[in-house]
């Protein structure tokens, strides 16, 4: 590890991995509640053309997908708030046409080239400069803050958009605000992830935090977790292995998914052939008991006395009230901000 940061390039990469692997996953839980997981494959394919008009102008290509991939969220979010019929033709023909569009743009260029294309669309270690590395710090920071000052609100209108508006919220403001901050996570992946494969860390280390976390709290926590671990440790084996920076995050994060799952369906099966069980009762536990019952994972507990029991096998299971209460509290104190 002292060897690879004994080169400039490779501390480029590794910090510009580590702001990626950090902020893709804490945008991305809010496109995993709202169901729109593929929004930054959409958006990296607009961003291309921005990166094809940067270089035929010799301008930043930085810059130039900024402005292209936050023009297209705006314009896609605005489709979407319209609940047009035809609105998903008018995305595909926004999607589409960036990727296309860039292709041919980029082929006009001096700096045009397969490999300076391939680098773009799938990540290259090699190609973080100081000045995008900057560039990327700021945008990575800018969307930090905004995200954590807006999450309550984010996960408010993603969870149940029609009671955020009737409690006031701006949603359509929000809605835009998220999208906008997809785009600007794509620009900031670019070099590292590529902008085929963003989408893919955006949501897979979402999807491994869903099967960890007890609460969304929680599961945030375990997304950005996994989200540097893969983004970092993916820029060390694409230099090791000599491979794409982009694709090797991927793998890694899609294994990590895969092992969590694994364990996740060992411990079930082991947790249901052990069970806590209850203290005796003089009494059975039933709809007449006057105990309150709770709905929990296709059964009904009994809560008493502190506890909470469920009726098995002719004994009680004891459950835990503890999950069940801090994600209580946490929809209470986000309901409240």
């Amino acid at each position: 590890m002292t060897d690879l940061l004994a080169y400039d390039f490779m501390q480029r990469a590794l910090l510009a991995a580590l702001m990626v692997g950090l902020v893709a996953p804490l945008v991305g839980v809010f496109l995993v509640q709202r169901k729109l997981s593929l929004i930054g494959d959409g958006l990296g394919h607009t961003a291309l053309a921005g990166v094809a008009v940067g270089l035929v102008l010799n301008t930043s290509p930085v810059w130039a997908a900024l402005v292209a991939a936050v023009a297209a969220a705006v314009v896609i979010e605005l489709i979407r708030a319209s609940g047009r019929t035809q609105g998903d033709v008018a995305l595909a023909v926004i999607f589409y046409g960036g990727i296309a569009g860039g292709v041919v743009i980029i082929s006009k260029s001096a700096q045009g080239t397969p490999a300076n294309l391939t680098a773009y669309l799938f990540g290259a270690i090699t190609t973080v400069r100081s000045g995008d590395l900057a560039v990327f710090a700021v945008l990575g920071v800018l969307v930090l803050v905004t995200t954590w000052l807006l999450r309550p609100r984010l996960f408010a209108v993603a969870s149940d958009e029609e009671y955020a508006r009737a409690m006031g919220m701006p949603v359509l403001a929000l809605n835009i605000a998220l999208a906008v901050l997809t785009a600007v996570t794509v620009v900031v992946s670019m070099r590292i992830v590529g902008l085929l494969l963003i989408s893919a860390l955006m949501i897979v280390p979402n999807a491994a935090a869903q099967l960890l976390g007890t609460s969304f709290r929680s599961t945030m926590r375990w997304a950005a977790v996994i989200g540097v671990v893969c983004a970092v440790s993916g820029v060390v084996v694409s230099y090791e292995a000599d491979t794409p920076s982009g694709g090797t995050i991927v793998v890694l994060a899609i294994g990590v998914f895969v092992l969590v799952s694994i364990g996740r369906s060992v411990g079930t099966r082991v947790r249901a052939r052990r069970h806590a069980r209850a203290e005796l009762h003089p009494h059975e536990h039933g709809r007449d008991c006057g105990h309150p019952a709770v709905p929990h994972e296709g059964h009904v507990d009994y809560l008493h006395d502190g506890h909470r029991h469920a009726p098995h096998e002719g004994h009680y299971d004891e459950h835990a009230l503890a999950a069940a209460a801090r994600e209580a509290a946490e929809r209470k104190e986000m309901g409240r901000s």
